[in-house]
């Protein structure tokens, strides 16, 4: 006997009789392919698979035939070679009775196999290549659950694993695929729980399975012994108590760790897998085998042979039965699954899928009609026996009387719907019915607010559009209208004046040069972009053409400048300013507030679609796009245009004075350009300032730790940029003092080493502040952290009273002097 790992124990539980041994009289059996196989697209939890064939394609045994349609998704193979006759909806295996879309394949009893493509070298393969391997061979948990064990595995992959769980305890009463399953295949069991360590990286491998199973532990223990693997996989043999195969229930058998309410095992560093799991991994990565069939328990007293098959997927199910001899006159109820958590079957011809394990065809001695609903008598035995630790009474009053924010508030989604409580209650109460009306309720309203929440959405992306369509007509409008032509009121304007006006200025054409290799290289940009984007995507037709019109541009663009630098010098005469050229500047300004308005709706828009993972999200994308860059090129053409204005209005005054005022004016003029542009790079700084904080308060929000927001880079670009934004505050306020200076008294124009320590001492005092409202912001959103938090705010409490004494001396200072 192999040393077994410790046992400890959960709340609650019960004993119900066992029926396991009627079904494993028999050996496996394997029934003979049917008429036809239907194979729902919705085999596990997720999104539906999208079909990949048509109606008259003719497959191979393994054949893809669906492909995953997102994230959690799984593919579909063909179980054997055949004709698709069909994809039509058919009635599925679920409590609700319901119909789904299904690919119908009429086999043609050859099973020819398609090209298999195995893994030989799984091992030196990446855990990335492996996990899409599994992801094509259509491996799902064979549990009950059918989640993607892909989706699994890479959650597991980026947390430091301390268990890989492989449950094999199979306490539901009558069923014995699992134990059937580990007797037959207990070495392509052990060899895929070797596959699944190597993708999890677990410190410890354990095995939960119940003592009711003698001779699969034997079995198990020999191979692990044959294997030298007695170090790496732990047998822990559990008692019999329903239900211990529950994922949360085995791992506190087996940790005594308790899987925190509304968390999951992979937060605690435990992953779990059932063993049919494992042997389908096994055989997909060493056979190159997808999973297309599945060991499923045929049991109940109206079955005259109980046994264990190894069934296709989309067997029908009156197939089976008529394969195990059912007694039509004695069969009373057919439930898929065990009597404690299967469902009924109103429709026979129901297919088999991934996470079929049992099929109960029960008699009315073996399972009698529940007796009537009684009133509660507060025994409390449904709270003694609930493995969840909740207050079933609680819950049942909650969820009779709609109040359904209490019962998500006394952890209803915790139920596992195990049925223990509904077992042991005296009153015939059936409560887990009760609690799945109350989870579905919650689930239509949450649903129901998601669509409102995607109207809304879609309004609002519609207004903006129509915002930025309306901004956009006018603009254009305004390009195409003409300024009116001024009467001329003084009829004595000389000849010479008259044509002087006439022509146009080297001014006037310097200006709309300028102008000119604004636009020209705002359009080269965007070309540029655009063909980057079309060498990512491989658009070879697109290319060609982009970089045809890039070249074109460039030489636009250069000749542009050619001119530009062969232009005179602008005369003396200033040009006069019309009434047109200000209303531009100004109209261009609007159009600028209204396109970064536009960028502003749009961006809240994504917000909230990224919130509620709204199908709209790619749409809203592009048109943030198509909006920052009009924002963008709008504030180039004002840009452009305010300089061009203000040159002139230099140019005016300049004009009025004599030659030593106009060199004053020139050097006022080149200050005012300065502190212009030191403005502009102001305005950028803080820009990227907020977007970076931006940044790092939405990954917070994403739930990222310190270490993964602090590898991200963005601190310290956020650090760099504060010290960008305050480096040109100072130097825009040294300009603007020396500008001051000028002004008043241009023959002494001399620096101060008091005022520029004290503005250097303001700044200092003001970052510290900044960084001290920082830290106790994040104080109140991470309160596990406070400790090292106060550390911080202490230190930055004493630097700021620091900076802040500096400056007072300096300034006391400065009142002397």
């Amino acid at each position: 006997m192999l040393p077994t790992a410790p046992i400890f124990d959960f709340h609650g539980g019960i004993h119900p009789e066992q029926n396991k041994t009627q079904s494993l009289t028999l050996p496996l059996g394997r029934p003979k392919l049917p008429k036809e196989l239907v194979l729902p697209l919705g085999q596990h939890i997720g999104q539906a698979s999208r079909p990949l064939v048509s109606i008259g394609d003719s497959v191979l045994k393994g054949q893809t035939i669906a492909i995953n349609n997102g994230f959690l998704s799984s593919f579909l193979h063909a179980p054997t070679s055949g004709k698709i006759i069909a994809i039509e909806d058919r009635a599925i295996a679920h409590p609700s009775g319901l119909s789904d879309l299904c690919i119908i394949l009429q086999p043609d009893n050859v099973e020819r196999w398609c090209d298999l493509r195995p893994m030989p070298l799984w091992q030196e393969s990446t855990k990335t290549d492996v996990l899409t391997y599994l992801a094509e061979m259509g491996i799902v948990g064979m549990g009950g659950a059918g989640f993607p064990t892909q989706v699994k595995l890479q959650g597991a992959q980026k947390n430091n694993l301390e268990y890989l769980i492989i449950n094999a305890a199979e306490c539901e009463p009558y069923i014995t695929a699992d134990d059937m399953l580990m007797r037959e295949k207990t070495a392509q069991l052990v060899q895929g729980i070797q596959i699944l360590q190597f993708l999890a990286e677990a410190n410890e491998v354990l095995i939960g399975i119940e003592d009711n199973k003698p001779q699969a532990i034997e079995q198990l223990q020999n191979e692990i012994r044959a294997r030298h693997l007695e170090k790496q996989i732990k047998l822990a043999i559990v008692p019999t108590k329903y239900p211990s195969g529950g994922e949360k229930q085995l791992i506190q058998l087996l940790t005594d760790r308790e899987v925190p309410s509304g968390k999951h095992p992979i937060d605690i560093g435990i992953i779990c897998q059932n063993v049919g799991t494992c042997v389908a991994i096994y055989d997909a990565v060493v056979l190159g085998q997808p999973l297309i069939s599945r060991i499923t328990t045929l049991t109940g007293d109206a079955f005259s042979q109980p046994q264990n098959v190894e069934v296709l997927l989309g067997t029908p199910i009156d197939h089976l039965l008529e394969y195990a001899d059912c007694d039509d006159a004695t069969l009373q109820r057919l439930i898929m699954g065990g009597p404690m958590m299967g469902f009924t079957l109103e429709n026979p011809s129901v297919p088999v899928v991934k996470t079929t394990n049992c099929i109960l065809a029960a008699t009315v001695k073996e399972l009698p009609q529940p007796e009537p609903e009684q009133a509660c008598i507060r025994c409390g035995m449904c709270e003694q026996v609930c493995p969840a630790s909740l207050l079933p009474q609680q819950l049942l009053w909650f969820t009779k009387s709609q109040e359904f924010e209490k019962a998500e508030h006394y952890n209803l989604f915790d139920c596992i719907e195990c049925g223990a409580c509904s077992y042991v209650c005296p009153s015939s109460i059936p409560l887990v019915q009760y609690y799945r009306h109350g989870k579905s309720e919650i689930r239509d309203a949450r649903e129901a607010n998601i669509k409102s929440d995607h109207a809304k959405l879609r309004f609002e992306a519609r207004k903006a559009r129509q915002e930025a369509e309306a901004a956009e007509k006018e603009a254009k409008r305004l390009a195409r209208a003409k300024p009116a032509p001024k009467k001329d009121t003084d009829k004595k304007v000389a000849p010479a004046t008259q044509t002087e006006a006439a022509k146009p200025s080297a001014n006037d054409a310097s200006k709309k040069l300028k102008v000119d290799i604004a636009i020209a290289k705002a359009k080269l940009k965007k070309l540029e972009k655009t063909l980057t984007t079309a060498q990512e995507e491989e658009r070879t037709e697109s290319i060609t053409q982009l970089q045809l019109e890039v070249n074109e541009q460039k030489n636009t663009l250069s000749q542009l400048e050619n001119e530009l630098s062969t232009l005179a010098p602008a005369p003396a005469k200033a040009p006069k300013i019309t009434n047109s050229e200000e209303a531009a500047v100004k109209q261009l300004k609007i159009d600028a507030a209204i396109a970064k308005a536009a960028v502003k709706k749009i961006e809240k828009a994504i917000k909230r679609a990224q919130d509620i993972n709204a199908p709209e999200l790619d749409e809203l994308n592009k048109q943030l796009q198509t909006a920052t860059l009009r924002a963008t090129d709008l504030e180039h053409s004002l840009a452009t245009a305010t300089t061009a204005l203000e040159q002139a209005r230099s140019a005016q005054d300049t004009s009025k004075k004599t030659s030593s005022v106009n060199n004053a004016s020139t050097t006022a003029d080149d200050t005012q350009l300065a502190s212009k542009k030191l403005k502009i790079d102001v305005a950028i700084a803080n820009a990227a300032v907020k977007k970076t904080k931006k940044n790092i308060e939405a990954m917070k929000a994403e739930g990222l730790d310190e270490a993964t927001i602090d590898a991200s880079g963005l601190p310290q670009k956020l650090t760099e940029s504060e010290a960008k934004l305050a480096d040109l505050q100072s130097q825009l306020a040294q300009l603007a003092e020396s500008s001051g200076n000028k002004e008043t008294a241009p023959k002494e124009v001399t620096t101060n080493p008091l005022a520029e320590q004290i503005k250097k001492q303001k700044i200092a005092v003001a970052l510290a502040k900044a960084q001290l409202s920082k830290l106790k912001k994040k104080l109140e959103k991470e309160p596990e952290n406070a400790a090292e938090i106060h550390i911080a705010i202490s230190e930055k409490q004493a630097a700021q009273t620091a900076a802040e004494t500096e400056l007072a001396q300096l300034l006391n200072t400065q009142e002397k002097n």
